[in-house]
C-alpha cells in the first residue's frame, strides 16, 4: 500500500494507524453547505464502519430538532468531517479530514440499525440511545497529516 504525501499531507490508500486514530477519536467537526454556499460546522460524536461514518441527533439540549445540518444535507449531500488531536507536545499533533456524501435516515428500522456502531463506541448511548435522525456519510476521500 503506497500513500501519496504532498507537503506532509497524506492521500491515497489509508494506513491502518490513520483509520485507528479516526475510529478512536471521541469528537469531530462536521461541515455541511448552507443554501448560500457558506459552510456550517458543528461538533459531533460519530462512529466509523469501514468507509461509512455514522452520527445521530441525540437528546442533548438543542434549541430545535429541525437542525440546520440535517436541512443542509437534504439539500446538498456534500460533507466534510475533521477530527484531530492537539497536544502541547507538537510531535503528537495529527488531523484527518474525511470528504464524502451524506444522507439523513429518519425512518425505522434503518435508523436504529445505522446507530448501532454509536452504541458500541459511547457508553452514554448504550444508556440512552440517540432518538433523532441518523446521518450516514459515505467517505469518498481521506486526507491526513501528523507530525510523525
Amino acid at each position: 500500500m503506497e500513500t501519496d504525501l504532498v507537503d506532509g499531507v497524506g492521500t491515497g490508500p489509508v494506513p491502518g494507524h490513520i483509520r485507528e486514530r479516526v475510529g478512536q477519536a471521541r469528537v469531530a467537526r462536521l461541515a455541511t453547505v448552507r443554501d448560500d454556499g457558506r459552510p456550517h460546522i458543528v461538533p459531533v460524536t460519530f462512529a466509523l464502519d469501514g468507509d461509512i461514518l455514522v452520527s445521530a441527533i441525540d437528546q442533548k439540549p438543542k434549541r430545535t430538532n429541525d437542525l440546520l445540518r440535517l436541512r443542509n444535507i437534504e439539500k446538498n449531500p456534500a460533507v466534510t468531517l475533521l477530527t484531530d488531536d492537539y497536544d502541547d507536545d507538537w510531535s503528537r499533533l495529527w488531523w484527518v479530514r474525511l470528504d464524502g456524501t451524506a444522507s439523513v435516515l429518519r425512518s425505522e428500522p434503518a435508523r436504529s440499525a445505522a446507530i448501532r456502531p454509536l452504541l458500541d463506541k459511547y457508553v452514554q448511548y448504550r444508556e440512552t440511545p440517540p432518538a433523532g435522525p441518523a446521518v450516514l456519510m459515505q467517505i469518498r476521500s481521506w486526507t491526513w497529516w501528523s507530525w510523525s
